[in-house]
């Protein structure tokens, strides 16, 4: 089957400045068996309030940010929407009693469209999103991931984009020194996943080390459980990278297999 990825899609200054983890979902995306024929992504910058599936044949680019350099928002990534497979991801939830809907106007949001300049530049595999439901938890969006799982049979790409860490309170800019929090809490998620501990990250805000701090609020962090629903259990995690940016901010990526 298709991998099932997570990536932390950091800044948004990740589309210019790829970095290790740049060049790292580039290497995992040339080293797949076959292209994928489309690549469902759910990222914490679309969060309604009910369970929701992108369905535009065309989705527009969307610079859901500010403050950054005209280069930014020049970026385009016009890649094709996959409105049959959208009625398919609709009825696979829907089977798990998953109930959600079609939006035919949403864009893709910077947490989808730049990691995937990294892995597919050319803009050319089929993209839709599905959106993180406000009040989801981590044992909802693990059950939105595994009502998905069979799609992996026929060569599409899950991918879950969030952040390991995500503490933009803390930004302290380029070149400064990591904060231990960073890696404590990442390597405490990374040893729960090689365990297959799923009860533990679930409770991961009581088990962790440092979960408040690493994420004084769960969005960035809940995509992960997405891509381990998805993965299933039993799927071992292949680490990508983990660099962590601006002292605070880990961009670990992993794929599941």
């Amino acid at each position: 089957m298709t991998p099932v990825l997570y990536v932390s899609h950091g800044a948004p200054l990740f589309a210019l400045e790829p970095g290790i983890s740049g060049a790292a979902l580039q290497s995992f995306a040339q080293g797949l068996a076959a292209r994928p024929k489309a690549v469902v992504i759910m990222s914490p910058h679309w969060m309604p309030r009910n369970p929701s599936v992108m369905t535009s044949a065309q989705p527009a680019t969307l610079h859901d940010f500010g403050g950054f350099s005209d280069a930014l928002y020049q970026l385009q990534y016009p890649a094709p929407g996959a409105p049959a497979l959208a009625a398919r991801v609709i009825e696979l939830l829907a089977n798990a009693g998953i109930t959600a809907q079609g939006d035919a106007q949403r864009p893709l949001d910077h947490g989808a469209w730049v990691p995937l300049m990294h892995m597919f530049a050319d803009a050319q595999v089929p993209v839709l999103q599905v959106a993180l439901p406000q009040r989801a938890g981590p044992r909802e969006v693990y059950a939105m991931g595994a009502a998905l799982q069979s799609l992996r049979e026929q060569d599409v790409l899950l991918i879950g984009s969030g952040g390991m860490t995500h503490n933009l309170g803390e930004f302290a800019g380029p070149g400064v020194p990591t904060a231990p929090y960073a890696l404590e809490f990442s390597r405490w998620v990374e040893a729960q996943i090689a365990a297959g501990d799923i009860e533990a990250l679930w409770d991961y805000r009581q088990r962790a080390p440092h979960a408040q701090r690493a994420h004084p609020s769960e969005d960035h962090f809940l995509p992960l459980f997405f891509a381990l629903g998805a993965g299933g259990p039993g799927s071992q995690a292949h680490y990508l990278s983990r660099e962590v940016l601006y002292g605070m901010l880990a961009m670990d990526s992993f794929y599941l297999q």
